[in-house]
């Protein structure tokens, strides 16, 4: 394998709700859902059902045919979400490259840019993939560094200060949109002041530009909302990416909502992929969808998130320096640089599934499944992996 991802210790063999198992045996509670892939929990039985009456039946006729499974996920999405379409993709990234081009396109058809002039702008801290074009629009020197020529057309601006975004607006009137995470997450799970989104999109809509949400990581119940822009009242993005959980962490599938006066500028031909909306991801994202509903995720993020913040706050630690989330999108921010990564490593060999990002802060993201008996027993495990550092 190519030495591109730091690769924590234990070698997962087998999972089941928020509990996964090593080659050894050894049972870890999850506290991080494979990027938050996994909200249902570790192979639903519901979905993997589904995945396996699927497979038998149709896979990957290509969008060349309609199907009788692709128009069922998009109609069942636009319902749920509000939005007049969905454009579908496989992985996270993808989306995001399709909302940029569906941006870009909106600009010169409907704005009226000049042509190749055409900026989408994005937040300091975020990230939404690795492709040259993600990291185009990145200010992570890890990211980036050694990657280069990037994209251009991407400028950034700080995140959560809406006088420096609309400074930027008003000095380049070629931004179409901007793209932003209503919670930064690989930033450190940072969380925007409340009304944030709502008065930014104010701005963009002043300025005739759009906003585009990434809700790979906070969509689906994560936040303790279906989208965690639901969080703000009277504010709807023009565009939504979806991604990770959209199948249940089964396989790949990832999308864009967006109403039509945006999504109908693309004519067929001028975008799509070979996987992107295929058969069998699209009946395991219903279900996986169904079971959201069905279940009441939201609701238990919302809940036992409240829960796990507060147990969080209650450990009794020198090495804290603050506990938050929303909804089961949790973290902890250590005060002495450097000391994440040791903390991870010793939070998995006792038992603790998680990962840091950045050198001070510990994601903390369980299946939305996850009982509050079994998050206590996560806080158990960190509590006690914190003393072994005193």
């Amino acid at each position: 394998m190519a030495h591109n991802y730091a690769v924590l210790e234990p070698v997962i063999a087998r999972a089941e709700r928020c509990w996964m198992w090593d080659v050894e045996g050894k049972k870890y509670l999850d506290f991080h859902s494979g990027y938050c892939s996994a909200n249902q929990g570790h192979c639903h039985p519901k979905i993997v059902d589904t995945l396996i009456r699927q497979v038998k039946i149709l896979t990957t006729p290509s969008r060349a045919f309609d199907n009788d499974q692709t128009g069922a996920y998009a109609e069942l999405m636009c319902k749920t979400f509000g939005y007049d379409k969905i454009l579908p993709s496989n992985s996270g990234v993808e989306a995001c490259e399709s909302a940029v081009k569906l941006a870009r396109r909106w600009g010169y058809v409907v704005k009226g840019v000049p042509e190749n002039k055409a900026e989408v702008l994005f937040p300091n801290g975020c990230f939404w993939g690795r492709s040259i074009t993600a990291i185009s629009g990145c200010d992570d020197p890890m990211r980036y560094e050694k990657f280069g020529p990037f994209t251009p057309g991407f400028p950034l601006v700080p995140y959560n200060d809406l006088d420096a975004l609309e400074k930027m607006l008003e000095s380049h009137p070629n931004i179409v949109a901007y793209m932003t995470e209503p919670i930064q997450g690989e930033g450190g799970v940072i969380i925007p002041d409340k009304g944030y989104l709502r008065e930014a999109h104010k701005l963009l809509k002043k300025h005739n530009c759009l906003m585009i949400c990434d809700e790979i990581q906070t969509g689906l119940g994560r936040t303790g909302k279906m989208l965690c822009v639901h969080h703000e009242d009277d504010f709807r993005p023009d565009m939504v990416t979806l991604g990770k959980s959209t199948s249940g962490g089964l396989l790949p599938l990832s999308l864009v909502m967006a109403d039509d006066e945006v999504m109908l500028t693309i004519k067929p031909g001028e975008h799509g992929s070979t996987f992107g909306g295929n058969a069998l991801a699209c009946a395991v994202g219903k279900t996986a969808l169904e079971v959201i509903i069905e279940e009441d995720l939201c609701k238990k993020s919302e809940e036992n998130g409240a829960f796990l913040v507060r147990e969080l706050k209650n450990i009794k630690s020198k090495f804290i320096k603050e506990a938050r989330g929303k909804g089961l999108f949790c973290s902890l921010e250590l005060n002495e640089k450097g000391l994440g990564k040791h903390v991870i490593a010793s939070l998995n060999r006792n038992g603790l599934a998680c990962k840091n990002t950045h050198d001070t802060t510990i994601r903390l993201a369980p299946p939305l499944i996850t009982t509050k008996e079994e998050l206590t027993q996560g806080v158990e495990i960190i509590e006690k992996t914190l003393k072994e550092f005193e």
